[in-house]
């Protein structure tokens, strides 16, 4: 198969191993050691997509991670292809099959490019904003259109059979990327003793060293890389990871580390598809280095224009020439090297165009002996073609670099590299809070000072001398490793000769002029993935956008997935110009996780499916299911909701079990609600000023309230008081929640109280007996405890022996009956209930689910925080103010915001003149039946049920001015639409005085 590009020698392919691939259905060949982009190009693949908003063709554009436009799907053809990924990281194997990921009706014939040229002025910044705004009707079709046209890839049919796994590691230094500096300072760290981990995101190691000419020892550079991981490997101490990113950088020197295992299906399948590896270090050793940075000029997204340094890379390292003849525009002279390495390759270059009108470097002058043209204080200012570069128009640039100086003379060529310069690779440093700074000498952002203990080196520190970033790794990595405790390495190794090249000043130019304005010119593109240009940034400008956040959004630069790599600097310079501003006052925006991106599989691991969302069950679960128990999900936990007897339907089954917690004895598994053992010399000090239980005696029990800064109710509990220094919360939402509300006041308000707070919700199975009969049965099982109401009075605790098990005993109640709480250790959970129902069946015990159970404590008005306090601004609101205790030494978190919410909702009953009628919950409650728009609404119905003991349907609501409104008749709204009138009552529908529960 022809391979037109591919350079006769060169690279560092093996050109004895052949590979066959198919790409958009059709079949070609490329070298082992290809990436799928390098192959394509080999092939004179000129097309590989179409850009997002305006479907224009494009190419590729560089050779790594920083590549905007070549996004591929592999095993797009089968039921499961993978997400999409760039073809510059993609390794060629044999028979690999991968697809474009847009194109219609192929990639090659999309007719949207002339299309949206012709659009470009009517698709403009912020057009996402003003869209599918009115007439509502008929936004459908244009917004379905819409998204088919901008899709990248198709979804899988299948479930994904691959998975992945989690690995954590514990090391000294951590050094990420594996360039030059990288390799450098890992070996000086290996050589001190030290715990090191080498991370690079490549196949290979070496970094940009692969791609170039340089000399290391008069070698190439790949014999010194050898000998450097060959030193590595041979170390216990060191852990080697390629094709591995550094996805993520956070507090206390955590970083989030991802492996591709399965990058060469050749290979034998590893038992996981990707690894995630969570690593703590003591130094961690930055050495991501920089990517190069385009120049903006009209159509600078025409396939065939390409970064300098990536057409470099695809001669040195892949032996590909991507094109004929050549138009090199640099403003700095590192970038003439890849003038040299063109005409090394045997291809024409047409002109070198440096905007620098004094260019005169050592890279400068040994081009211009080659007797190419070098256009001094030019610039290109268009590139012209249909569906690849054909020429370009070159012009000379004024003084301040603003406007084109006479007419612009036309160049014929193929390919056009150009370089305005590096970004160093900062967002890692970025996402650990290092806000960099504008390093003028480079004309790039630089990391600013470290907050954790890390290191920047390299071309990430601004320092592109490779002479230096050697010599920087080595002297960095005996630091790193001094720092994390180990002496100076015994022997430090040698740095390998190379030539250092005097390089004259760079310029910091981002975006040429034109002949015609920004906004009249053809596009000029900043973002090529987003597709956003300079005239849509100078519109964000003008439409307010002073900072570069507001200018993201407003243009979406920086939303595709290489974070606007490429174009994020060029952006800034040119919103700085159109506000008056130098770049360097602008701010750099923080750059987010993930480095890049991966599958969504990859964070979550082995949990995934069943794992994903892992339930939690009670030591009493496996004898619900035998006694056919329905179950609902309470958090993570599976609880029993109600026990269906043969023949029973939900309602019979409920209203049975609350008939026999009313007239007999009851059993609840409340082993699911959230415990938290809260302990410390300052405990209850700490609880009287978020929960307002200051007064709890040992052997003690209070309901109280948790309000938040506003005087809101999100939470009731009951604690109780083991001893001064020891209290036990049970809470009704959810532990984590409370939990981290409470350490967040002591972390936050009042640090220096002694208190701790550990959740023991899974170390006790809580079993309540219910009813009047439940004494009887206690005591039974409990012959060491005097149960009476005198010796055990209401709302206190004891420790004692149920059934031979040390126990912790509650007279506490939800169901206004006479109630223990009996708590014992999990592992005895399922032999004391089992002994339970054994002395119980005298008793007719009965097991009741979660329904039984809101249903009882619906009858007795008593208020769940979060359902029957929805919509209420206070506790007084619910009337729940009488379980206040506001007489505290220290002020209560809440109490301030009281005063002002008096006369708000309240918590009332309402019965329906139809006594079968079940109000709808959640209706709204409104003064009449009928009423002009809008109709005033006096509150909503927070729980609803039929009570078997009462006889009649009843509901709880929040109505204004509720307690003042009792006996009045109000109006709510029925499913089927028609009005049902109820009449406001006490929400103590049973047992109004109490009596039951303190018997």
């Amino acid at each position: 198969m022809c391979q037109s590009t591919r350079l006769p020698e060169g690279g560092c392919i093996d050109r004895s191993q052949p590979l066959n691939f198919v790409y958009n259905g059709k079949h070609y060949q490329g070298f082992r050691g290809d990436t799928v982009a390098s192959a394509l190009l080999a092939n004179g693949i000129d097309i590989i997509g179409h850009s997002f908003k305006y479907r224009r063709p494009r190419g590729i554009m560089a050779a790594g991670v920083e590549e905007p436009n070549a996004l591929i799907q592999v095993d797009a053809n089968s039921a499961r292809p993978q997400f999409s990924r760039k073809a510059t990281q993609v390794l060629l194997y044999e028979g690999l099959v991968c697809n474009s990921t847009n194109g219609r009706p192929n990639v090659v014939a999309e007719p949207g490019g002339p299309l949206g040229n012709a659009r470009g002025s009517r698709i403009p910044a912020g057009n996402g904003y003003r869209s599918f705004m009115a007439p509502n009707p008929l936004w459908p079709e244009p917004e379905q259109a819409r998204h088919q046209a901008t899709g990248f890839g198709c979804n899988p049919a299948e479930a994904d059979p691959n998975s992945c796994d989690h690995l954590h590691h514990h090391v000294d230094v951590l050094v990420i990327g594996g360039g030059a500096s990288g390799l450098s300072a890992a070996r000086s760290a290996a050589r001190s003793g030290a715990r090191v981990m080498l991370v690079d995101e490549q196949e290979s190691w070496g970094g940009h060293l692969l791609d170039s000419r340089t000399l290391l020892d008069a070698s190439p550079p790949r014999a010194w890389i050898a000998a450097v991981i060959d030193e590595l490997e041979r170390s216990e101490a060191v852990t080697l990871l390629r094709r591995s990113t550094a996805c993520g950088y956070y507090e206390h020197n955590f970083v989030a580390i991802l492996e591709r295992r399965d990058s060469h299906p050749e290979a034998p399948l590893p038992a996981t598809r990707q690894r995630v590896h969570k690593v703590r270090t003591k130094q961690l050793i930055l050495a991501t280095g920089a990517v190069e940075r385009p120049l903006v000029f009209a159509n600078n997204d025409l396939p065939g224009c390409m970064l300098a340094g990536a057409v470099s890379a695809y001669i040195n390292r892949y032996g590909v020439a991507p094109g004929h003849r050549l138009v090199l525009m640099a403003s700095h002279d590192l970038a003439y090297q890849t003038a040299l390495d063109w005409l090394e390759a045997g291809q024409e270059l047409v002109a070198v165009v440096d905007p620098r009108p004094d260019a005169d470097g050592e890279l400068v002058r040994r081009v211009a002996a080659r007797q190419v043209p070098v256009l001094k204080g030019h610039g290109v200012l268009e590139a012209q073609g249909r569906k690849r570069v054909k020429r370009v128009l070159v012009g000379r640039l004024s003084d301040d670099r603003q406007s084109i100086v006479g007419a612009p003379q036309r160049l014929s060529c193929d390919l056009v590299a150009v370089s305005g310069g590096y970004s160093p690779q900062v967002h890692l440093s970025c996402q650990a809070g290092n806000h960099p700074s504008w390093n003028q000498q480079v004309a790039g952002f630089v990391p600013g000072a470290d907050p954790q203990d890390q290191h920047c080196i390299g071309a990430m520190a601004g320092d592109y001398d490779l002479a230096d970033n050697l010599r920087a790794g080595l002297e960095c990595g005996a630091i790193a490793a001094r720092s994390a405790g180990y002496a100076d390495n015994a022997e430090e190794p040698e740095l390998p000769r190379c030539d250092s090249i005097a390089a004259g000043p760079a310029m910091a130019i981002f975006h040429l002029p034109h002949i015609k304005s920004t906004s009249r010119a053809p596009m000029q593109f900043v973002d090529f993935q987003s597709d956003e240009t300079a005239a849509d940034i100078e519109r964000a400008a003008r439409e307010g956008g002073e900072a570069i956040e507001h200018t993201k959004r407003h243009t979406l630069m920086g939303f595709g997935i290489d974070q606007s790599r490429l174009g994020n600097i060029n952006g800034m310079a040119i919103l700085a110009k159109a506000r008056g501003q130098s770049i360097e006052l602008a701010a750099a925006s923080l750059l987010r996780a993930p480095y890049t991106p991966d599958g969504v599989v990859d964070p979550t691991g082995p949990r995934a499916e069943t794992l994903f969302d892992p339930a939690r069950f009670t030591a009493m679960h496996a004898w619900h299911l035998q006694q056919g128990a329905e179950f609902e999900d309470v958090g993570l936990w599976k609880r029993p909701w109600y026990f269906p007897r043969a023949g029973e339907t939900m309602e019979q089954a409920v209203q049975r079990e609350c008939l026999a917690v009313r007239n007999g004895v009851g059993i609840l598994d409340n082993s699911s609600q959230d415990k938290i053992d809260i302990q410390g010399p300052d405990a209850r000090a700490f609880l009287s000023r978020v929960h307002a239980d200051a007064h709890l005696a040992p052997g003690s029990c209070h309901h109280g309230l948790m309000l938040n800064e506003n005087g809101i109710v999100f939470d009731d509990s009951i604690t109780s008081c083991i001893n001064d220094h020891h209290l036990l919360m049970t809470t009704t939402g959810s532990t984590a929640g409370i939990q981290q509300w409470l350490e967040s006041c002591h972390r936050r308000e009042w640090p220096e109280l002694q208190v701790y707070f550990t959740s023991v919700t899974e170390h006790w199975s809580t079993l309540t007996l219910s009813g009047p009969d439940s004494r009887k049965l206690l005591v039974e099982l409990c012959d060491d405890t005097d149960l009476s109401a005198d010796a055990f009075p209401f709302m206190t605790w004891k420790d004692a022996r149920v059934a031979g098990v040390p126990a912790r005993i509650f007279r506490i109640s939800v169901t206004g009956e006479l109630s223990f709480a009996i708590d014992v250790e999990a592992n005895y959970g399922h032999y004391v209930w089992q002994q339970l129902f054994s002395a119980g069946k005298k008793y007719h015990l009965t097991p009741y689910g979660t329904e039984a159970m809101r249903v009882l404590r619906a009858e007795k008005g008593f208020a769940i925080a979060g359902q029957d306090t929805v919509g209420a601004a206070s506790p007084f609101g619910p009337s729940l103010g009488r379980i206040l205790d506001m007489n505290q030494p220290f002020d209560v978190i809440g109490n301030g915001a009281q005063g002002s919410y008096r006369g708000c909702t309240q918590l009332v009953g309402l019965r329906p003149e139809d006594s079968q009628m079940i109000l709808p919950e959640g209706t709204r409650v409104m003064p009449a039946p009928t009423a002009p728009e809008p109709i005033s609404k006096l509150g909503h119905v927070t729980a609803s049920y039929y009570s078997a003991s009462l006889g009649y349907s009843f509901a709880l609501g929040l109505v204004k001015d509720g307690l003042s409104r009792l006996g009045e008749t109000v109006y709510l709204s029925g499913t089927d639409g028609r009005m049902i009138a109820a009449r406001i009552s006490s929400p103590v529908f049973y047992d109004p005085e109490g009596e039951r529960q303190y018997v």
